[in-house]
């Protein structure tokens, strides 16, 4: 039961085969196995990709199988019509465009599975990418938001920095003005002078003025420093919301990217093995000599071409004969006198009618 299962997959002719030795037979049984197994293979290597894609098994396996029984299809009528020849070459030129459809199934039934082998080494590369993606992304939106966190930092700057200066001021003047008292400075009299006064005056002034700018620029500070706890939560909050897109780069591109980053050499060696999987039956066929059931696939074709041929010449025969038997009944009727004067008395009738009928319509329009 197996047996004659391979050899169906094998598109052999089953009345032809069933005729041959057993040798044969197993022979197309080993060709249809590789067929099958081949489809198999394809099966699971896109139940694995389009898992990737939709991240849903029944899915994945649902177009996976339509995908296999494609390949299943294609191959088997790769197989099935390559026919022995005479001339090897003659064989090898109407192999050759099946050759480069099986290299290309090939290749794609490989990439699949060579991204399930390598998938840890594949994980690695991810992880390193979406690492460097991470530390650009928070860059680009850093670079966003920059201005407006520069712009709010300096603001702040100049506020504290206006109430340095003012305190510098006010401890200058304090300066001042003790420095007059104690006679060191100034007028150089020790003791509390008009100018002294006049100095403390200046000072007291200068000490309310920091106060009120005090007061005034620590609200400021405090609503701009507010501002850029905003901002910075704003940036914080879009890093946050760009990761689950990071996280996500996991797709079927992101990973076949990420294969071709790895050596080419492990790589080269699956996609080969596929190659010979998916060219054997071919490779065989072409190598093999011819075979009983090569013999008897073409001793059928030419009994069904002598037949068509036999009958397109009897066809051709009969429409020959046909055309001369009735050229010939024609130039009989030629040449009968009877039918000749049959037809001319009919013909005389017809036009004495016709010359009635014309006179008649004239003497009505009178």
């Amino acid at each position: 039961m197996l047996k004659n299962f391979f050899i169906l997959c094998s598109g052999a002719d089953k009345n032809l085969i069933n005729s041959c030795s057993n040798g044969e037979q197993n022979k197309y049984a080993g060709i249809g196995a590789t067929v099958f197994f081949t489809a198999v293979m394809a099966f699971i290597a896109s139940s694995y990709a389009l898992f990737t894609v939709f991240d849903n098994a029944y899915i994945a396996m649902a177009f996976g199988l339509v995908w296999g029984l494609l390949i299943f299809n294609l191959d088997r009528f790769i197989v099935s019509t390559i026919k022995k020849r005479d001339s090897f070459w003659s064989e090898f030129k109407q192999a050759t465009p099946r050759i480069a459809l099986a290299i290309i199934i090939a290749i794609v039934i490989s990439k699949p599975l060579e991204i399930k082998i390598f998938e840890k080494e594949i994980n690695t590369v991810l992880l390193k990418e979406k690492n460097e993606m991470m530390l650009a992304n928070k860059k680009q939106v850093a670079n966003y938001f920059q201005s407006d966190l520069e712009k709010n930092k300096a603001q702040i700057d100049s506020l504290k920095s206006d109430i340095t200066k003012k305190e510098k001021e006010v401890n200058d003047l304090y300066a001042v003005y003790i420095t007059e008292a104690e006679g060191t400075a100034g007028t150089k009299k020790l003791g509390k002078g008009p100018v002294y006064k006049e100095k403390r005056e200046k000072h007291d002034a200068s000490l309310q003025d920091l106060a009120v700018l005090k007061t005034t620029n620590q609200a400021k500070i405090t609503e701009l420093e507010a501002k850029a706890k905003t901002l910075q939560a704003d940036l914080d909050k879009k890093v946050t919301e760009t990761q689950p897109i990071i996280e996500g780069f996991d797709g079927l591109m992101a990973r076949i990217i990420a294969l071709n980053k790895l050596p080419l050499l492990p790589s080269l060696f699956i996609m080969l093995l596929f190659l010979a999987i998916e060219t054997s039956p071919i490779i065989a066929k072409l190598l093999s000599p011819k075979g009983e059931f090569d013999f008897k696939q073409e001793d059928a074709e030419m009994a069904v071409l002598s037949m068509i041929s036999q009958n397109k010449y009897q066809s051709e025969l009969q429409r020959k004969t046909d055309a001369e038997i009735y050229d010939k009944v024609y130039s009989d009727i030629k040449e009968d006198k009877e039918l000749y004067n049959y037809k001319k008395k009919r013909t005389i009738e017809l036009l004495e009618l016709q010359a009635d009928g014309f006179v008649e319509k004239q003497k009505r329009s009178l």
